[in-house]
């Protein structure tokens, strides 16, 4: 029901104190209990009477849930609560994952940044969401805490649909893993909205490049696609073609092609759906050619 002012509903709040305790609420309570982390979005819905939750379960204060951590051995450990901000702008990420800052930077505002949480991002399995590409191209995986204990989630399951995930009943996210990243990669996010900050994408594009002597084109490339399909998406006929044949011009044009082809929009009150398809080529021919430039210039 809409509230006919903007305003919140009443609701209970609880700072969780333990992992065990946010699952136990979640079984018992389990529509009308909401996990809250930056509140850039629950709270939102509830001002617009979207949600009315009787419960906000805050858990961005438990431990882990705002680490970064970055192993030259494993990779990447991200904490579910930190925020936007704080991944843009971490050395360990700049230098090592920068197509993961770059998504990250281009979420909302500099001021929502601050806000705004990369788990949350994710969790609400948003088509649009900036930080999905990132982590399909990156081959993430995610980590939730359940009844039976933690269970790593690969991004590319993670997504069901608009608003769904692979989550079971009582989990939470607690963390983003990433691996190391092949030798010699590069890699570009590239989002287009209505106006230069603080919009949802209409198309974004993720790109990652990298040698690889085991193809016939002596490179392989991963493509995802967002704010294009019911969900966040790997455009794999474009990766097909990227590792099978010489990388030219034509051959990122082809690969863009089936990158367009692989999108499935919807029009809606902020594009068509032909628009979109076409930027969805256009980005994907610009991402590659950049990466594909990056890539020329060290080997």
């Amino acid at each position: 029901m809409n509230l006919p002012h903007p305003g919140l509903p009443s609701f209970d709040y609880i700072r969780a104190q333990t992992l065990e305790q946010v699952v136990d609420l979640l079984l018992k309570h389990p529509t009308d209990v909401r996990l809250f982390m930056g509140g850039t979005d629950i709270l939102v819905q509830m001002r617009d009477g979207l949600l009315e939750p009787k419960t906000l379960v805050d858990v961005k204060h438990l431990p882990g849930m705002t680490t970064i951590e970055f192993d030259p051995d494993v990779g990447l450990r991200l904490g579910a609560a930190t925020s936007m901000n704080a991944v843009a702008q971490h050395q360990a990420v700049v230098e090592n994952y920068p197509l993961l800052a770059e998504a990250a930077n281009t979420v909302a505002s500099y001021q929502l940044r601050n806000r705004a949480t990369v788990g949350g991002n994710l969790c609400n399995a948003s088509p649009a969401a900036d930080t999905a590409p990132a982590i399909l191209v990156l081959e993430a995986s995610l980590i939730a805490f359940g009844p039976s204990g933690e269970r790593s989630i690969p991004a590319e399951k993670f997504f069901l649909g608009p608003g769904e995930s692979a989550f079971n009943q009582g989990e939470l996210l607690t963390r983003i893993d990433i691996p190391l990243l092949p030798k010699g990669c590069h890699g570009r996010y590239l989002k287009l909205g209505r106006n230069a900050g603080g919009d949802l994408a209409l198309v974004g594009v993720a790109v990652l490049g990298y040698p690889d002597e085991t193809v016939d084109s002596d490179y392989r490339f991963r493509v995802a696609l967002a704010s294009v399909a019911p969900t966040p998406i790997r455009a794999l006929k474009a990766e097909e073609i990227l590792a099978g044949k010489s990388i030219t011009d034509e051959t990122l044009q082809q690969a863009s092609d089936a990158a367009m082809d692989a999108a499935e929009p919807i029009d809606d009150v902020r594009a068509s759906a032909r628009y979109r398809k076409a930027m969805v080529r256009a980005l994907t021919r610009r991402a590659l050619s950049e990466v594909w430039a990056m890539l020329r210039e060290e080997n």
